[in-house]
């Protein structure tokens, strides 16, 4: 009978497990058996440098961990030599590396696949594949958020070269017209007092 500190640290490897699958977006189970040393050390690189975990696991612990996370894995998975690959954040890398190497090693073998917590057989991993790099999908995004602006530079550098729009000067207020002051009137020369008649001479 297992002792109690074989059993808690299998129950902790099972928690450890689930908790990476449920942090994945995507995961990849294979039967390792037929890679040599050499192959094996290329292939855990390039998936660490991809941003894949790549770990050995016991059958047991793998049908544990998928039963606390829901994921429904075939009894034929949990058989024979088993690795578990995940991804955080990239849908196609551990599929299109995997692949590449199930395709050079007859006895390295793709057994099945998940992505978002729902289980895809082998064929559906090596479809994945097919899908374009993360690198590919996010230089793509780029060129086109880039590209509008992209155009509204170029648009903002014409417009300069032409020297831009004229800028339309508000007219000018005209200053207000004082009023003369109006001429003081002279004042009215008396008119001179008319002669006497003369007293006409008797």
């Amino acid at each position: 009978m297992p002792s109690t500190v074989v059993l808690e640290k299998k129950k902790q490897q099972v928690a450890d497990l689930a908790e990476r699958i449920k942090g994945s977006c995507a995961g990849v189970v294979v039967d390792y058996k037929g890679i040599n040393v050499e192959d094996d050390t290329k292939l855990r690189k390039e998936l660490r440098e991809a941003g894949v975990t790549y770990t050995v696991v016991k059958n047991s612990i793998l049908k544990r961990a998928a039963e606390e996370v829901g994921l429904n894995i075939d009894a034929s998975v949990v058989e024979g030599t088993t690795a578990v690959a995940t991804s955080v954040d990239d849908y196609v890398a551990a599929a299109r590396i995997l692949n590449k190497y199930a395709e050079a090693n007859e006895s390295f073998n793709i057994k099945t696949g998940y992505l978002d917590g729902a289980v895809i057989d082998n064929s559906e991993v090596v479809a994945i594949e097919k899908l374009p790099s993360r690198e590919t999908l996010l230089a793509t995004i780029a060129s086109v958020v880039v590209e509008p602006i992209a155009c509204i530079a170029r648009a903002v550098n014409a417009l300069e070269e032409k020297g831009g729009a004229t800028p339309v000067e508000a007219p000018a207020q005209e200053a207000p017209v004082e009023e003369a002051p109006a001429a003081e009137e002279a004042p009215a020369e008396e008119a001179p007092a008319e002669a006497p008649a003369e007293e006409s001479a008797e």
